[in-house]
């Protein structure tokens, strides 16, 4: 019987000795690795938490106290201590459990996660509302070295420090490794603070000292300062933490079991904000993500034995990094931003070739956005690259720093669209509405590999004002044959004259192109500018007599609802259908999986164009 087959739940934790929680830690990143290499997922972060994720539960009681993990994606050893194990062979899964935190899965998430640097904000909250409401518990949040590089995080930390007798924040920090003497010595200083014989001696000894008549006070003041230098001096880090407020334990070695446990319940039975500074391995245990924990942060299927991935194809992020290379090379204004994406949207090459013009800024979309104005400005034309779901985060610097300034930025918008296994918090589908209710942007929406490298030269040179590039995760579906974009607004497939007018844009096209070919009197148009919309599909459109619009995008505020009302102001009378993502957070399956449960995938399409859009009556 393996050690995990003991663990039902946290409190099974707290029975287990020495040699077993080793093997038990052991027996975790197996099962993990197996799970991720045969359904994709975040491995790195995760194999790097085991310890400090296991120390968590034997020391706190959750979910009476609450553990909170930044983003949640390094969350999957919680899940199989908290009652999932059974079914963590479903991660990320249609009908599965989720990659990241959810509420609906179990009373120990206590967030829906997905987003960087927002833990310690949730968590203060919630120890407010502990304390307010008389409830015990600590709450416990679990913040990555890469959440700091998010300004939420310091407006967080800014305002945790107050002396919250529930709060402990821990940061994550897997990057750098720990300085062998201060390392040491300021474990073995940890450890001693941490001792409840230290807490003792301290009190009684401060008790003492103050009631020495005039000059008690003073004493302990002065001891206090001396006290915190001595500190200052060993933890590197203290000085910013403590000066917020915080009590500051750290380093601590994240793979320590027994000295994770000892700082934990020290920090447990404090009565004020406590900030504890872990050092973990990304990737710990695996040596193909302990020596590439980037491929390793977000991976899709892979071979456990060689760490190679099953699927390598070139997708549209290589063709993206390709083509503003290339740019790039012929015109010196173009730099380049990302938000601590460069592998994920293909600027790695961009930033070994133009080191000087490329700027990863962190976790921090807003401030990326409005950097690119600064730049924009002084004559440059910035391209920030960044996921859809990531740009969310920015739709006030789009708004007041770019739009309003009507200046020339470029955002090449990755990942939009349905995206697949992460589900809610990653889905593409926002974009598309909140680009609409913003002046002053243009937005193309490319189907293809050609087409994307031609808009993206169309908005350096021809936009002249901010341009949006919208494009799917993965590789290109399948294009009309010898088609070729022709830099129009957009294109005409099929019979213009028919009765029934298909329209769509980006990669949702293709499933439309392949409906075409089973419909009679129908043609189809693509929209390759969604924004604005140009006017003369409008003449096209009042020609026939039943129009249906299919899209990848969240239905409010959508490109077919703002065709919808320019077809009523204009007085146009259709019979108008519009297939979108309903107006819910889009769950887990495949891309193929979620175009069906949406009507938008060929078959679907077919269906309903057959039907007379019958069922959308």
């Amino acid at each position: 019987m393996s050690v995990l087959d003991k663990v039902d739940s946290p409190k099974d934790l707290k029975k287990l000795d020495k040699s077993e929680l080793e093997e038990l830690c052991s027996e975790i990143r197996e099962i993990i690795i197996e799970t991720v290499s045969e359904n994709g997922g975040h491995l790195a972060s995760n194999l790097g938490v085991v310890e400090l994720t296991v120390a968590l539960h034997r020391v706190f009681s959750a979910p009476t106290d609450q553990i909170v993990f930044d983003v949640g994606h390094q969350c999957y050893t919680h899940k199989i201590l908290t009652g999932r194990k059974s079914a963590f062979s479903t991660l990320r899964k249609e009908g599965g459990i989720s990659g990241f935190t959810r509420p609906n899965e179990s009373d120990y998430d206590i967030f829906s996660s997905g987003h960087s640097s927002v833990a310690v904000s949730q968590a203060i909250g919630l120890a407010k509302a502990k304390k307010l409401r008389g409830e015990k518990g600590k709450v416990v949040a679990v913040v990555g070295d890469g959440a700091l590089t998010g300004g939420l995080a310091y407006e967080a930390l800014n305002n945790a420090g107050d002396g919250s007798d529930n709060l402990i924040v821990i940061v994550n920090n897997n990057n750098m490794s720990i300085s062998k003497n201060v390392g040491t010595m300021s474990k073995h200083l940890t450890t001693v603070r941490t001792s409840k014989k230290y807490f003792t001696f301290k009190s009684n000894a401060r008790r003492f000292i103050a009631k020495i008549p005039k000059i008690g006070v003073h004493i302990n003041k002065m001891l206090t300062e001396f006290n915190t230098k001595i500190r200052k001096r060993v933890y590197k880090n203290a000085t910013f933490f403590e000066d917020l407020g915080f009590r500051y334990y750290g380093p601590i070695d994240g793979h320590d079991l027994e000295h994770l446990e000892g700082v934990l319940n020290a920090a447990k039975a404090h009565t004020h904000s406590v900030l504890i500074y872990v050092n973990t391995i990304k990737g710990k245990g695996y040596g193909p993500a302990e020596k590439n924990p980037t491929q390793f942060h977000g991976i899709g299927k892979f071979n456990v034995s060689t760490g190679e991935p099953y699927s390598s194809s070139e997708g549209f992020s290589d063709i993206f990094g390709k083509t503003v290379c290339s740019l790039a090379e012929k015109d010196s204004r173009i730099c380049c931003i990302t938000a601590a994406m460069a592998s994920g949207t293909g600027l790695e090459k961009f930033s070994n070739m133009f080191p000087k013009r490329f700027f990863d800024v962190g976790i921090a979309e807003q401030h990326a956005v409005t950097f690119a104005s600064g730049l924009a400005k002084n004559g440059m034309i910035p391209v920030f690259a960044v996921y859809s779901t990531f740009l969310q985060r920015s739709y006030d610097q789009l708004i007041h720093d770019v739009a309003m300034q009507n200046l020339k930025i470029i955002i090449a918008v990755d990942r939009a669209g349905l995206v697949g296994e992460d589900g809610e918090s990653h889905q593409g589908v926002f974009d598309v509405s909140f680009f609409n209710s913003v002046p002053n942007i243009t937005v193309f929406s490319p189907s293809s590999y050609e087409e994307l490298s031609l808009m993206l030269g169309q908005a350096v040179y021809r936009c002249s004002g901010a341009c949006a590039i919208r494009y799917p995760r993965g590789v290109q579906s399948d294009m009309p044959e010898n088609y070729s974009y022709n830099k129009k607004s957009f294109d005409v497939f099929g019979n213009r004259d028919g009765k029934i007018c298909i329209i769509s844009y980006g990669r949702e096209f293709s499933e439309c192109y392949a409906a075409l070919n089973d419909l009679d009197d129908a043609f189809l148009i693509k929209l390759n500018t969604i924004k604005p919309v140009d006017e003369s599909v409008l003449e096209l459109i009042k020609k026939a007599k039943k129009v249906f619009f299919f899209e990848e995008s969240i239905k409010a505020g959508s490109v077919g609802e703002i065709l919808a009302e320019m077809l009523a102001e204009r007085g146009i009378r259709v019979k108008y259908r519009h297939y979108a993502v309903s107006n819910e957070f889009v769950k887990q399956a495949s891309v193929c999986r979620q175009l069906e449960l949406y009507g938008l995938d060929r078959k679907s399409i077919v269906k309903e164009v057959l039907n007379g859009g019958k069922n959308k009556a």
